[in-house]
């Protein structure tokens, strides 16, 4: 028997797995549990499962496998799902904590009203080809390439993003992104957000994300990297708000990090009966 917990940041939804006590499912299956149990028709449904557990250097620790059998090393929605179940569970208080991912460790900070919030200190954007990574000239600054008839800018904000500006949205996302996905210049792949602006405070993402091979109603990291690349191509403020399909996230670009903040909400607790 083992005992999940559903909890979805903006839409992006995910099974979370409690390993604080005791590994529940086994490293050698953890990747086909996620395979079994994220399909939507077959099993739970989620676009991945979190394991939690509590590590020397930090709160919390995550771990995310995706649909894929891949595992993540970072999502900016599903940290602040973890961290709802940290604070469901008591393992967390309001306020700032720390959460050990495959990238770092994070600092969050939580707040509630009516609704949970959870702010995360991203960091800075990684730029160069090796950091991303990409194929390419390794003393490249920042990549602004044309790639499959699209203007692509890349960056890393946890996981590799591929960033393209749009004036409509209304477009074949499943035809036209995993071309840029699956490209021969990214060895480890890219999520793909295409962005329209709409002020200079406010954009709005679609995002095909990597693992999952289909379009998610939201995407933390890509969120920060469209935000951060319209601000660095002087399109918006330092503060933008990310309209996606699940919801909205508020991204801030400091001089020195960056700051994504949004909701986390539980759906259900349920119980595999194997």
């Amino acid at each position: 028997m083992i005992e999940f917990t559903k909890i979805h940041g903006n839409g992006n939804d995910f099974i979370v797995i409690d390993e604080v006590d005791r590994e529940i499912v086994q490293d050698s299956n953890k990747a086909d549990f996620a395979v079994k149990y994220c399909d939507r028709r077959f099993g739970i449904g989620g676009d991945g499962v979190i394991y939690v557990s509590r590590p020397d250097n930090a709160d919390l620790k995550m771990r995310l496998f995706q649909p894929d059998a891949s595992e993540a090393e970072m999502c900016g929605n599903g940290i602040r799902c973890l961290v709802k179940y940290g604070f469901d569970s008591g393992y967390i208080s309001l306020g700032t904590s720390t959460v050990d991912t495959m990238t770092g460790v994070l600092k969050v900070s939580t707040r509630r009203d009516d609704t949970f919030w959870v702010k995360v200190d991203m960091g800075m954007p990684l730029e160069k080809r090796e950091q991303i990574p990409a194929e390419g000239d390794p003393e490249d600054d920042f990549i602004d390439i044309t790639m499959h008839d699209h203007r692509v800018s890349v960056v890393n904000t946890g996981v590799p993003h591929a960033v393209v500006f749009v004036d409509n949205l209304d477009i074949d996302l499943m035809e036209v992104a995993p071309k840029i996905r699956f490209d021969a210049v990214f060895p480890k792949g890219a999520n793909v957000n295409f962005v329209k602006v709409e002020s200079d405070s406010e954009i709005t993402v679609r995002t095909y994300e990597r693992g999952v091979e289909g379009e998610t109603l939201s995407c933390g990291t890509g969120s920060v990297a469209a935000a951060y690349v319209a601000h660095k191509k002087g399109m918006t403020g330092n503060k933008v708000q990310v309209r996606t399909k699940g919801g909205e996230l508020n991204i801030v670009i400091d001089s020195d990090t960056t700051y994504m903040e949004g909701p986390a909400e539980t759906v259900y607790n349920g119980v595999i009966l194997k």
